[in-house]
Formats: C-alpha cells, structure tokens, sequence
C-alpha cells in the first residue's frame, strides 16, 4: 500500500534530546527475517514527508520527489540503512519445557550467558532467561572454557514441554529484553544500535531533504532487512530500483574502547562525527563528494580503509545489475552485537547532515564515470 502526505513536521524528541521516533525503534524487536514491528515504525514516520511502499521481503522504501519545476529525468540516489537486528530462534522444545536455540546473526557467546529475552509469538510476548549449567557443577578445566550456544537453553518457566508448547513454537524469535538508558554527553545504550541507527539516519536524512522541497536527484531511502544474514534486503531494492548511486549507512567500531589497536582499526572516536570508508568496493568520486561536502557543511569525520569487502550492504549493493557507484557512512558505537552498544548521538544527528547535503548537492551535471 502506497501513501503520500505533504510538508514534514519538526523532529519530535523526548527530554535529554532522543529523537522519539529512535527510541520507538528500538524498543521494536525485529531480528533478520522478522523486521515487521520496526518497519512499521519506521514506514509510518516516513509516510509524514515522502512516498512510502513495502516490497515482498519487508523492506520499507520512502521516496522523497525532485525539486518542483525540475523538468529533466531525474537520477536517483539510494540511501540505505538496515533495521534487522541480531536475535535468538528456537529449535527445539524438550519434554522438561526448555527451549534450545541457535543464534540470528553474529554472537559472542558469553554475552548470551544469564540474560534475560523476550519470545514473539503466535499468541504475543513469552518471557525467559538464558540458563547453562551453573559454574559450580563444571568440572575445573571446563570452568576457564567460553560456554558455546549450543550449551544454553532459554527457561520460560513452563512446568514440562507440553506447556511450553502451547506458548511457543519452533521458529519463534527472541531478543535480549533491555530498554535504551541515556548516559551523559549525549550518549545512549541499547540493544540493536545496529542498525536502528543507519535505518533511523536514513529516515532522518530523507526527512531534510523533503523539507528543502526536494532535490534535484530522486531520493529513495530504505530500511533493508535481513542484512545480518544475507543482505536480503538492500539486494532486492538495488536490483528493483536501479539506483543511479547508493550510499550505505552503517555502524562501525568506536576505537576509544580499552584493548582496541588503532593501528589495526583507525581512530574513530565517539564524538568524532561520522566515518567515511575508502577501499576497493566503494566508489571514489562518492567517497571524494562525501568529504567534501563534510568540509564544506564543517562536520568533522574520520576516515576508515576497506580493503576487501566492507561486511555491510554495501557488498550487494554495488554489484547490482551492471554495478552502482556506492559510498559508506559510518556511525562509530562501542560493544558492537551486544545489548549495550553505545553512541554519542552528535555523530548520529551529523550522518544525518551529511547525507542530505550531499543529496542536495547532485544535479545534471553530477559525474560518477571511473
């Protein structure tokens, strides 16, 4: 279903300057493949500014239109950020009521060890705990050994199996029950930073550029699903769209976190505005537009080399069909997939800057020939 409003509000945010529509975004759960709650949320604040639709595989798209009485074809920029996030799925329920489970995406397994997770389900919300079997009972020398996943089972209380499985069902999802807690200097710990907060920039982003009435590029923004998996998402929008450039948000490691070498990861500081990659699938002419631009609007920014592949979507993005000059944007956090990631919301609110100034900034003439 396809809707469309007109001018944009003002950006709601709650006391201590969360934007309200982030915090509903994380307070949705979605791990990959199951991302319905948070793109709805995601496809009712767009649909405030901009053309809003959802594909067969859940990926919400928000399409903002060139600038009025902009008569030529126009081109089309694609601005990406992911909205799935890791979980848990059940595999198997025993007759002692416990659930078994593998991991939705990439884990440390000792984060897993006593959290506490919430169940979608058929019937709504089941709440249980990751157990393993007690320190005390462990043989000493299994004791100093990381307990692996397939050692942990989530407790739901159930009194045997037939009553958990009337409350739960294998394929069933589940995410560690946290809430978002505001620390000072503008900083904000949740679960599932990665990546509410690309899909929440790119919103954000859209949003600006809507109330400039538009750009002379199409803007095409989308919160794709099943990046921790497959890239599911941004792989079927590039390929449907056809996008004339791309830009990929996503988060990377904040590299002022104890034990981090900076002569292996870069200096990517909280605080220090947004990270910009370089490297061999990116696009230069849009890495060059994009430092740029961060000059010239004086958003400060680092810059992170790439290699190989980036492990974002930008590894299906710019493949598609004949190729898509693509850039990555980056927001640093600290303790990457687990419940507590961190941000400094400055570099949030700066990614968002960025890619709407550059959004702003193509037109006709905009060359992205290598």
């Amino acid at each position: 279903m396809t809707d469309s409003a007109g001018a944009p509000p003002a950006e709601q945010a709650v006391e201590g300057g969360v934007p309200q529509v982030l915090l509903d975004l994380l307070a949705a759960r979605g791990p990959s493949g199951y991302e319905t709650a948070p793109a709805a949320v995601w496809r009712d604040a767009a649909s405030a500014f901009a053309e809003v639709s959802t594909d067969v595989v859940g990926t919400p798209l928000a399409r903002v239109s060139p600038k009025h009485g902009y008569d030529k074809e126009p081109r089309r920029l694609l601005v990406i950020g992911h909205i799935d996030e890791i979980g848990l799925i059940v595999t198997h329920i025993d007759d002692e009521g416990y659930l078994w489970f593998r991991a939705v995406g990439g884990w440390d397994a000792q984060i897993l060890v006593g959290q506490r997770v919430v169940l979608d389900t058929r019937e709504g919300t089941v709440n249980g705990v990751v157990g393993k079997k007690p320190i005390h009972l462990l043989r000493e020398e299994d004791s100093k050994k990381v307990a692996d996943i397939r050692e942990m089972h989530i407790d739901i209380g159930a009194r045997d199996g037939d009553q958990a499985r009337e409350l739960v069902r294998i394929g069933d999802v589940a995410v560690v029950d946290t809430e978002p807690v505001e620390l000072p200097n503008g900083r904000l710990v949740s679960r599932a930073l990665d990546n509410r907060l690309g899909s929440y920039v790119a919103l954000e982003a859209a949003r600006l550029v809507a109330e400039k009435g538009g750009a002379q590029w199409e803007l095409q923004t989308v919160a794709a699903v099943q990046e921790e998996i497959t890239f599911g998402g941004s792989r079927t929008s590039t390929f449907t769209l056809e996008p004339d450039a791309a830009i990929v948000v996503d988060v990377t490691h904040a590299t002022d976190a104890p034990g981090i070498d900076a002569k292996e990861a870069g200096k990517h500081a909280l605080g220090s505005g947004p990270v910009l990659s370089r490297g061999s699938t990116l696009h230069p002419g849009l890495f060059e537009l994009l430092s740029r631009t961060a000059e010239d609007e004086k958003i400060s920014f680092t810059v992170e080399a790439s290699g190989r592949s980036t492990g974002t979507d930008v590894d299906a993005v710019h493949l598609s069909r004949g190729g898509v000059p693509t850039g990555l944007v980056s927001i640093p956090i600290r303790y990457m997939h687990s419940p507590v990631e961190l941000v400094q919301l400055d570099d949030v609110h700066a990614c968002a800057r960025l890619i709407a100034a550059v959004a702003l900034k193509l037109d006709g003439e905009t060359s992205l020939a290598r």
